[in-house]
């Protein structure tokens, strides 16, 4: 076993995870789920059946993440924040994981400390959503967005820091936009 489960936590049967991913405190891995190479999960984190996760990915403490959403490689889920998969929840009227809606966040998107992305939505490249934001649309590559419900407020880089307004980055990367968002100017 090339991973890391602490013997807090529960993988159930039918799990592939990737090497050198640590699992710890009071987790659960629920059938079906697939996770990267080299993740990082932390306390009390619920991946539920047939999640996807790519490689390189973080997900902090207290986040669940369920059925219908999936994250590409380098995703950052921040302490506390919240995915959900059905716009219209019920109770007594179950709909079942047909009704689910799919939610994506694509390669190194970040997501900040008890915000919420409602499902059925799309969170770019290395989009940023600040923390307490309420995802409720689509966010485009490379898009900061803040505030409830989130609305953009800028563009940051790969690495992390805000561009300024030529798009470019104290790191020395340079950006264009296109119907997506913004890509690195190679």
């Amino acid at each position: 076993m090339g991973y890391f489960v602490h013997e807090t936590s529960i993988a159930d049967d039918n799990v592939k995870i990737g090497d050198n991913t640590k699992i710890w405190h009071f987790s659960h891995i629920q059938s079906g789920a697939i996770i990267g190479c080299n993740c990082s999960f932390g306390q009390n984190v619920n991946i539920g059946s047939n999640v996807k996760i790519g490689n390189g990915c973080k997900v902090q403490n207290n986040v669940s993440i369920y059925e219908g959403v999936e994250l590409e490689d380098y995703v950052f889920c921040g302490p506390s924040m919240v995915f959900t998969n059905d716009l219209t929840p019920r109770a007594k009227y179950p709909k079942g994981s047909l009704a689910y809606k799919k939610t994506i966040l694509r390669t190194g998107a970040t997501v900040g400390a008890n915000a919420t992305v409602v499902c059925g939505h799309e969170i770019g490249k290395w989009a940023m959503i600040a923390a307490g934001a309420v995802v409720t649309k689509n966010v485009l590559d490379h898009a900061l967005v803040e505030g409830v419900p989130a609305k953009q407020i800028g563009w940051v880089c790969e690495c992390g820091q805000r561009l300024d307004n030529e798009l470019k980055c104290s790191c020395g990367r340079k950006y264009r936009r296109t119907e997506k968002g913004l890509e690195e100017i190679r």
